[in-house]
């Protein structure tokens, strides 16, 4: 349901003309975001805005942040956009799995919870596994921060591995990654990116279109390792055995052979290998 995404932008719902260009630009999929962007001001033309936008055809997956669901704000998102068509939708503040229950229903398209409280936290395999409809769970990285009360930002290791590790053992894809909020600092969001995806992480969401080329360059697989996929598959056939050692002396068993697989066929959506990074 949440398919295979390497960069999700948000654009502000109160601003329809960004909608256009993000369409048009290199993201693989784009947030139409009610909440954290929108002043309280501009909310009910932010949601017309996304009534409107959900019934139109675009080129690429258009999905909606709500606002949580407990606000006023919420639950007229909720009214008015259930059911509409959207890809999907990403609710902020999830934590109750009840809760998280009744928006599928009444939503009827995918959910991607957005973990940010100590309590979502602990839930989050509860999250994952309670509706057919949840589609990813991941972490809103600075509202857990300050729910948490700390300061260093490797104090959320811990809860990362721990929604990682929600979504495989429900099944589902590996999550995305949180934003990285400071524009300006490319070799940090790189750098960030980089380790999120060594954990476990696929895709990331990004605030300003500047990110995007980046991220989508991290999480797309390299020349190398498709050449290394390429050359383990056809070895498989040679061998025509359950374990081997390859010429480099590496054991290959079939783990090794779903995680070539895997990197081919990301290959084969995007087309193209990244260099190394």
């Amino acid at each position: 349901m949440i398919g295979r995404a390497r960069s999700w932008l948000y654009v502000p719902a109160h601003r329809p003309e960004l909608l256009v260009k993000a369409m048009a630009g290199p993201a693989d999929a784009v947030v139409y975001d009610l909440e954290d962007a929108v002043a309280p001001r501009d909310k009910d033309i932010a949601r017309d805005n996304a009534v409107a936008a959900v019934g139109a055809s675009w080129p690429k997956p258009l999905w909606v942040r709500i606002n949580a669901p407990e606000t006023p704000w919420g639950d007229q998102d909720v009214a008015e956009l259930g059911g509409r068509g959207a890809a999907g939708f990403r609710v902020p503040k999830s934590a109750d799995p009840e809760v998280v229950a009744k928006l599928a229903d009444r939503l009827e398209a995918p959910l991607h919870l957005l973990v940010e409280s100590a309590l979502g936290v602990e839930n989050a395999f509860r999250l994952a596994t309670r509706h057919s409809l949840i589609a990813s769970v991941s972490l809103g990285e600075a509202d857990l921060l300050a729910d948490l009360r700390v300061r260093d930002t490797t104090a959320l290791e811990w809860a990362r591995q721990r929604v990682v590790n929600a979504n495989r053992a429900a099944g589902l894809p590996s999550p995305p990654h949180a934003v990285w909020t400071d524009v300006a600092d490319v070799d940090g969001l790189i750098a960030d990116t980089g380790t999120a995806r060594d954990r476990g992480f696929f895709g990331r969401s990004v605030v300003h279109p500047a990110q995007v080329a980046p991220v989508n360059q991290i999480f797309s697989p390299s020349e190398t390792e498709i050449a290394d996929a390429e050359r383990l598959l056809d070895s498989v056939h040679e061998q025509g055995s359950a374990a081997w050692l390859d010429e480099r002396g590496r054991f290959v068993d079939p783990a090794v052979v779903a995680r070539s697989r895997w990197v081919l066929e990301l290959a084969t959506q995007f087309e193209t290998g990244r260099t190394d990074v």
